[in-house]
């Protein structure tokens, strides 16, 4: 969601932190703002701001010609308390204009906060939970930024990622995190925080990430960190493995184009190293099972939120027919407020691109501290959920920039199939059968890659549907959790309201929507339900409704058919989502959408 860039060094620090402000816009923002120790005299010495309402492309146009400064920090909001306006961008600032914060997350007890500094005399310039943060440390009278910031931070309910700069202490950058990624870079003579890696990379590959609980001061030439109470710990730097140049658009015009078309090659590194054929079966030696837990594992309860949901759909499904262990996926925002009974026989598993979203991370350690076994599927090493969980599969898709999910989803949903095959050797499935899976996760990428030759005829096929009042999304068993992501893309990046629903529930009520003006999309795999998904195209005709099929050959019940080649029916899924998610991306394109920035979105939900 929001963004944080800070920079302390020899260079001036306003056009790095722009350059790494822009590396962040895909997160989804609405205004954005920076702040930096000046250096000289008169007006351009002291703790100077500049925020603007909109794109960075808008505040770096108020940049005054003379903003020099060796030490700065940055942001990008996604609103939450206040509209979007210059007043409400960060960085916020005390009364006495000395202290800078920018925060991502939110502050839960802030208007309990506001109303005590406000008796006190303080006057507030925005509204937002965060300038209650400014006027706290800019408030206390303790000989040092750390112990500023620290006493400040014990009057805070909620989540926070933080960096304060104090015109008083220019020779420093102080940041905490609670619930809110901070991540340090460390360079030559020369040090960076940001929220993303995204923001570094270009600069250097060496890494340190803070944990919930943890400070540290940053200046140019070290850093340290510690708990917010004040212990010391020990932050090991870690190497990024991504390059900036796989932040680049790579000569496509949106991000979301250049990561549908990346499939191919990101199935390939997910199945790499992994597949064992001595056995029939694969390698997963990050999961930290071992075979005899395995067999312990009773049900599989998968969460996630979004896109990521919507694979843990397809992992339950994998995970039954494959591992035959009970299993399904609720939404992870969903799951601690209903009180869940944690069984020691259950195994939990955590699904997140990012690896941050607040939602999956809070029902993380709610079951870690009922103790639970939970596992991680995630695409960032070294990303709060990994590192929280017991084990887990990366599913190495390489970063995923536009805020809607595409590549990262399909690799998701490969992990899933190696994760239940891998289950599955080690309780009942074949060896026959694991070979048969086997074979098919070997044939998916060259099989993407002839879905996505067809570009073109899907682009067609987008116009046609482009002004579509709603769009229903129907599938069973496994075509449904392909329906609800490819009604979900729709609606992310078209803002063509759309629904998805199990076709079997389509006589149970949605039909009275079906309408011309109200095409549906079939998503039908070619398995024992093929006619039974045959019969609801029928009710759809009856009632006067155009038809989109997503089959494995022509739907003479159909109007329009995108023809997807045939894997084994477990995997079907895993190909019938490409081509919707090309359908989505023409419609958005044919209507003029802001396609990598869809309107009220961020790529990382790191607030409830």
């Amino acid at each position: 969601m929001c963004g944080i860039v800070g920079y302390i060094g020899g260079r001036d620090a306003a056009p790095l932190l722009l350059e790494g402000l822009q590396r962040l816009e895909y997160r989804g923002y609405d205004s954005a703002g920076i702040a930096v120790h000046g250096s000289g005299t008169g007006r351009a010495a002291g703790l100077r701001t500049v925020k603007a309402k909109g794109r960075v492309r808008e505040l770096e146009a108020r940049l005054p010609e003379r903003f020099a400064g060796t030490t700065g920090i940055a942001h990008t909001r996604w609103a939450t308390h206040g509209a979007p306006s210059d007043e409400n961008a960060h960085p916020h600032r005390d009364s006495g204009g000395r202290v800078a914060v920018v925060h991502n997350g939110i502050v839960d007890n802030a208007e309990e906060l506001r109303a005590r500094l406000t008796a006190e005399g303080v006057e507030f310039a925005s509204e937002t939970d965060t300038e209650v943060l400014a006027h706290l440390v800019g408030r206390s009278q303790a000989p040092t930024l750390e112990e500023r910031v620290r006493e400040a931070l014990r009057h805070i309910e909620g989540t926070y990622g933080i960096a304060v700069l104090h015109a008083d202490f220019p020779d420093r950058i102080v940041v905490a995190r609670n619930g809110s990624p901070v991540v340090l870079g460390i360079g030559e003579h020369e040090m960076f925080v940001a929220s993303d890696v995204a923001a570094l990379v270009s600069h250097t590959r060496q890494v340190v990430t803070l944990d919930d609980g943890e400070m540290a001061t940053v200046k140019a030439g070290d850093y340290r960190t510690y708990t917010t109470e004040g212990s010391r710990t020990s932050a090991v730097p870690t190497t990024v493995e991504w390059e900036a140049q796989s932040y680049d658009m790579g000569g496509h015009d949106t991000y979301m184009h250049k990561e549908i078309s990346e499939q191919p090659d990101a199935v390939d590194r997910v199945l790499r190293g992994r597949i064992d054929d001595r056995f029939a079966t694969v390698r997963l030696d990050g999961l930290n099972l071992d075979a005899r837990e395995a067999r312990g594992v009773r049900r599989v309860k998968i969460l996630g939120c979004g896109s990521a949901y919507h694979a843990g759909l397809i992992g339950a499904q994998l995970i039954e027919e494959l591992a035959r262990v009970p299993a399904d996926a609720e939404p992870a925002s969903e799951f601690r407020y209903r009180n869940p009974v944690v069984d020691p026989d259950t195994l939990y598993i955590a699904v997140s691109q990012s690896g941050e979203t607040y939602d999956t991370l809070a029902a993380v350690q709610e079951l870690r501290r009922k103790g639970a076994r939970v596992l991680g599927v995630v695409n960032v090493v070294g990303s709060a959920i990994a590192r929280e969980t017991d084990g887990g599969v990366y599913v190495h898709a390489g970063p995923e920039v536009c805020v809607v999910s595409t590549k990262c989803f399909t690799n998701t949903a490969v992990a899933f199939a190696l994760l239940a095959l891998h289950l599955g050797r080690i309780r009942d499935l074949s060896v026959a059968d694991g070979r048969r899976i086997i074979a098919g996760l070997r044939r998916l990428p060259g099989q993407i890659a002839e879905i996505l030759e067809r570009e073109e005829e899907i682009a067609k096929l987008a116009a046609e549907y482009a002004d579509a009042r709603s769009m229903m999304f129907v599938g069973r068993v496994r075509g449904y959790p392909v329906a609800r992501e490819a009604s979900l893309k729709l609606k992310e990046v078209s803002y063509i309201h759309a629904e998805a629903y199990p076709a079997s529930e389509l006589k149970h009520g949605p039909l009275a929507l079906i309408e011309p003006a109200v095409p549906t999309v079939a998503v039908l795999p070619e398995d024992e339900l093929l006619e039974k998904n045959r019969a609801t195209l029928e009710e759809v005709r009856a009632r006067g409704g155009r038809i989109l099929a997503v089959a494995h050959s022509e739907q003479e019940k159909a109007d329009r058919t995108i023809v997807v080649p045939r894997n084994e029916v477990e995997l079907d899924p895993i190909l019938m989502g490409v081509p919707l998610q090309l359908l989505a991306y023409h419609t958005a394109l044919a209507l003029g959408r802001d396609i990598d920035k869809p309107r009220n979105l961020a790529k990382s939900v790191t607030v409830e």
